[in-house]
């Protein structure tokens, strides 16, 4: 079974390394493939670099997207990660 979901954060920091870090390691933990998108560019939620490169700010809206058999969880775990960013 593979189920889809997407949802809108607003960042309450910029994305810099530390968030970064920390929302890979929260996709690490799923098996769905977590993607975060933001100002036309998408990156897999499991590669650091390519989460910082995105330059969201904060105050901006990322839309995340996750596909697989738990990607319900995966994103919510993203998702939180990424509202209590600081």
């Amino acid at each position: 079974m593979s189920v889809s979901s997407e949802t809108a954060v607003v960042l309450p920091a910029h994305l810099h390394a530390r968030p970064a870090g920390q929302v890979v390691q929260a996709a690490a933990r799923f098996q769905a493939d977590v993607e975060i998108e933001y100002g036309g560019k998408v990156a897999n939620a499991r590669g650091v670099l390519a989460v910082m490169a995105l330059g969201a700010t904060a105050g901006t809206t990322v839309t995340l997207r996750a596909t697989g058999p738990d990607a319900a969880e995966a994103l919510d775990a993203v998702a939180a990660v990424l509202t209590g960013a600081e």
